[in-house]
């Protein structure tokens, strides 16, 4: 499972990094304490070591990219950069290419997951007529809810429902030319918590490729509901759930200030 080489100096620290404590300091170096199925392959104890000096087989070497300075961004730039993120609800017309999306969820990958689960898969949604057909099956799904529930939270969705009836103007997905759509199985315990991670890697990457992104929150609801039409439209199989989802494309306004938000709220104990 590991491979040491000579460069090892005995430090340890790979064996401290490890999260499944598994990597245990010898006289001759570190080996492997063998627990079946233990190892989240996360790559630390390869990623941690300061001469390169240790390989394994769940998370090679050859795969990891040298980085020469960290943090990587000073405070001022990381804080203007996170800041910079706005959700976007109004987009060119023009088609994202499909190399820029798949750059975009390329970084999402790398985003954290319990225990290293990771198992998204993810649909991307570019033809308009079927984007369409998802706005209307979400509407359809609130149309319903609105009649069937008392959630105040349902309530206030009406004018949205009477709107699109009357204009078919998509408040939904907002005539995004793009919708990611993560999935995962059903079986996956934390797939939702998992795209939560990823899509919001997403959303601030997208920055940096001239891309503006928006939360589907309204058809997210709807496919969590479990929705027929929604799964038959994106042809999903019954093992599989839609996990989130967010509209991609560029902004048809550039935002020049950054907003603020409500005073911090902090609880010392």
């Amino acid at each position: 499972m590991l491979q040491v080489s000579s460069e090892c100096t005995r430090c340890g620290v790979c064996a401290d990094a490890c999260p499944s404590g598994l990597i245990e300091m010898k006289d001759d170096g570190p080996r492997y304490v063998s627990v079946e199925g233990a190892c989240i392959s996360c790559g630390h104890c390869v990623a941690v070591c300061p001469e390169g000096a240790l390989d394994h087989r769940k998370a090679p070497l050859r795969n990891q990219v040298p980085l020469d300075r960290f943090p990587v961004l000073d405070e001022l730039t990381g804080s203007r950069f996170l800041r910079s993120r706005r959700s976007i609800r109004r987009y060119k017309p023009d088609a994202v290419p499909r190399e820029v999306l798949l750059r975009l969820l390329d970084v999402a990958r790398f985003a954290p997951s319990g225990a290293n689960t990771q198992g998204l898969s993810y649909l991307v949604v570019t033809q308009p007529e079927l984007i369409k057909k998802l706005t209307a099956a979400t509407i359809n799904w609130l149309e319903a809810l609105i009649v069937s529930s008392e959630a105040p939270w349902v309530k206030r969705y009406k004018g949205l429902v009477a709107s699109y009836r009357k204009t078919q103007v998509d408040t939904v997905l907002r005539d995004a030319p793009s919708v990611i759509i993560a999935t995962a199985p059903k079986a996956v315990p934390m797939g939702k918590d998992t795209a939560r991670f990823a899509l919001a890697y997403a959303e601030l990457f997208a920055t940096t490729l001239g891309l503006g992104t928006c939360w589907a929150g309204l058809f997210e609801g709807c496919a969590s509901s479990g929705s027929r039409e929604i799964y038959n439209l994106l042809g999903i199989d019954e093992a599989t759930a839609v996990v989130g989802a967010i509209m991609v494309g560029y902004p048809r306004y550039t935002y020049h200030r950054l907003v603020d938000r409500n005073p911090l709220a902090v609880t010392w104990r």
